[in-house]
């Protein structure tokens, strides 16, 4: 269900965007490179962060750790900490391993890392954890409408 949800939303913003399935587990960097046969780095990471009772969805190029000052300056007062598995569901539709960075149940704001315009494709998950979708920067940005920063720097 979740897949079919992903497919038909990317298709509203271009006929071209295929998702993929895999009889393997593509839940890891690791394990969706593995199958993808591409470096880990194309692998993009999204990742829930909450602070301060504010969520914000961080996508980055699978080589790439968030600076937690950045985490903080973005989403406000109180500690950054990842999102708990229901919370990651709860607002983006998806299980953790799966999670796409667009049509989400519930509006947060999105970040894109500048790290992933290194690849012409990167892959995101398509809603399960035995799928990805190939896709551009470029088209990543326009469909998510997130905003491009440097995840790694503290200002």
């Amino acid at each position: 269900m979740t897949f079919v949800k992903v497919r038909d939303y990317v298709k509203k913003f271009d006929e071209n965007l295929e998702p993929l399935e895999f009889k393997e587990k593509t839940n890891t960097v690791e394990e969706a490179a593995n199958v993808l046969g591409v470096k880990g780095a194309q692998i993009a990471k999204s990742i829930l962060f909450k602070a301060g009772g504010q969520f914000g969805l961080f996508v980055t190029a699978g080589d790439i750790r968030v600076n937690q000052k950045k985490v903080k300056m973005l989403l406000g007062a109180g500690k950054p900490k990842l999102a708990t598995p229901e919370e990651v569901e709860d607002i983006t539709g998806f299980k953790v391993g799966g999670v796409c960075p667009f049509a989400l149940n519930k509006e947060v704001p999105i970040y894109l890392d500048e790290s992933m315009k290194r690849f012409d494709l990167v892959y995101t998950a398509a809603g399960t954890a035995q799928s990805a979708l190939p896709i551009t920067f470029e088209k990543l940005q326009e469909i998510t409408n997130g905003l491009v920063i440097d995840t790694q720097t503290a200002d």
